[in-house]
């Protein structure tokens, strides 16, 4: 209010910076922002536990992995071999759990800072918000899908071949 009366005694227009401050003085306004953004925020974190999770399956595969190389070739025992393939496409699956959960991550962070820039500016990004939260849900199931391959990897385990 005080800054409008400043404009208008000035007959100027205000400067960028004094118009989002007089947009962003509105506590319910804010409010309400943060209260869209909650649920996002609720997304961020279980995104961010399903990582620690691939994570954590991610570093025994990699300790085991470790163990086998350390082994000279030759000294390999025939099941060593085979694990070492196996553990080696665990791997593979658990990278692109994390790639595409990282992904998921990062677009459902531009979607909480959309939210709060959505509600400041004049123009209407909603579809962007929405084809941004898409794209976040298609990357989160992607890392997923990546996650149920590698696990179910390991539970049919490293097989001998059938004779």
């Amino acid at each position: 209010m005080m800054f409008d009366l400043f404009a208008v005694a000035a007959d100027v227009r205000m400067p960028f910076a004094l118009e989002i401050f007089e947009r962003t003085a509105s506590t319910p306004r804010v409010q309400q922002v943060v209260q869209l953004s909650l649920a996002p925020a609720f997304l961020l974190s279980g995104i961010g536990a399903v990582m620690n999770v691939i994570m954590s399956r991610m570093i025994w595969i990699a300790q085991r992995i470790e163990r086998i190389e350390d082994k000279l070739e030759e000294q390999r025992t025939p099941r060593q071999a085979r694990e070492h393939g196996w553990l080696m496409r665990r791997r593979k699956l658990a990278q692109g759990a994390i790639l595409f959960s990282t992904a998921a991550a990062v677009m459902i962070s531009l979607v909480i800072g959309m939210l709060f820039i959505s509600a400041y500016i004049t123009s209407q990004i909603g579809t962007l918000i929405a084809g941004l939260w898409v794209l976040t849900m298609v990357l989160l199931v992607t890392g997923l899908a990546f996650f149920l391959l590698e696990t179910r990897l390991a539970a049919i385990g490293a097989q001998a071949p059938k004779d």
